[in-house]
C-alpha cells in the first residue's frame, strides 16, 4: 500500500516518548505507512538521527519544527535540514521567516509549509494572544502570504481546507492536522475534521497521530484512513 497514491497522503505522528517506541510504530505499521511526522517530543529525544534512518529507509519524513527566529538563524536551520533529505518542514507563516526559509531551500526537494493558526487554538484564543482576526480570517491571509514567498504549502485546519485550496490553486501542498475519523476523541483539538471531509475539502495530506497510535490495532486503523483517503477521492 506505500506506493499507492492514497497511502502517500496520510502522514502518521510519531508522538510518541522517544525513539525505541517510534521503531515499534514503525514496525507494526510496515508498509501501511511511507510518511511521518516528527515533532518536538521525538525530536528532542533521538529524534533527528531517527529521521535520518527513516529517510534511508525510504521513508518521508515530516519534521514539525515551526522555525520562527531571525532571518539568519531560520536560514541556517533550513540548509542542515534541507542536507538531512527531510521532505516537508514547518515555519511559523510570518512573511519575513518564510522568505528567509524559501532562499536557504532553493535547489533542495525540501517543501516547506507555513503554520497558519494551530488546531488547538479558537477564536478566543487569538483574541487572547493578541490577534485581532479570527481563525478563518487570518488563515486566509497567511496562506495568501505563504503562496506569495514561494512556499511550498501551509498547515491548516480542514476547516479552513477549502477556501485555501481555492486560494493556493491545485499543486501547493494543503495539510491538515486534526483529522479524527468517526468516533475517536477529539483530545486537545478544537477544530477536528474527518479524513474523507478534509480529503473533499481539497487537503493534499493528513496528519493523523493519536487515532493510529492509541489504536488497539494500529495497521489497521491506519489501512482505515488510507482507505477513506481513496474513497474520497474516488467519490469526489
Amino acid at each position: 500500500m506505500m506506493n499507492d497514491e492514497a497511502g502517500k497522503r496520510l502522514i502518521v505522528g510519531l508522538d510518541v516518548p522517544g525513539v525505541a517506541e517510534a521503531e515499534r510504530v514503525v514496525a507494526e505499521l510496515g508498509s501501511s505507512v511511507s510518511f511521518y511526522k516528527i515533532g518536538y517530543q521525538l525530536a528532542f529525544a533521538g529524534g533527528l538521527d531517527f529521521a535520518r534512518d527513516l529517510v534511508s529507509d525510504g521513508k518521508q519524513v515530516f519534521l514539525d519544527m515551526k522555525l520562527l527566529d531571525i532571518d539568519n538563524t531560520v536560514s541556517r536551520g533550513v540548509e542542515n535540514i534541507a542536507r538531512m533529505g527531510i521532505h516537508m518542514l514547518t515555519v511559523h507563516a510570518y512573511p519575513k521567516v518564510m522568505r528567509a526559509a524559501v532562499a536557504a531551500a532553493e535547489g533542495s526537494g525540501l517543501c516547506l509549509l507555513g503554520v497558519t493558526v494551530l488546531t488547538s487554538m479558537d477564536e478566543q484564543d487569538l483574541l487572547d494572544a493578541g490577534y485581532g482576526h479570527d481563525p478563518h480570517t487570518l488563515v486566509r491571509r497567511r496562506a495568501e502570504q505563504a503562496r506569495d514567498a514561494g512556499m511550498g504549502g501551509i498547515v491548516c485546519s480542514a476547516a479552513e481546507a477549502r477556501d485555501v485550496r481555492a486560494m493556493l490553486g491545485p499543486d501547493l501542498a494543503v495539510v491538515t492536522p486534526g483529522i479524527r475519523p468517526a468516533g475517536a476523541d477529539h483530545g486537545d483539538q478544537k477544530r477536528v475534521v474527518s479524513p474523507a471531509d478534509a480529503i473533499r475539502a481539497g487537503a493534499s495530506h493528513l496528519v493523523v497521530a493519536r487515532p493510529v497510535l492509541h489504536a488497539a490495532d494500529r495497521k489497521a486503523a491506519a489501512e482505515a484512513i488510507v482507505q477513506e483517503i481513496r474513497a474520497a477521492r474516488i467519490n469526489g
